[in-house]
């Protein structure tokens, strides 16, 4: 997935009990359900690892 902000790569990240997609060029980070109609393949298949996603 790209960075809506500039062409970086979203690479999953989890901190205690966040999952967001963080930007490795710009370090944005956006909340899942803010790029959610975007995700690829590659990103779902990342995230099915986590049984939760929280919402904050």
């Amino acid at each position: 997935m790209k960075c809506q902000k500039c062409t970086g790569t979203l690479k999953v990240h989890r901190s205690c009990r966040r999952v967001r997609l963080r930007c490795t060029l710009c370090n944005r980070e956006y909340q899942i359900h803010e790029v959610a109609g975007d995700l690829d393949r590659e990103t779902e298949q990342a995230l099915e690892q986590y049984t939760t996603i929280i919402y904050d």
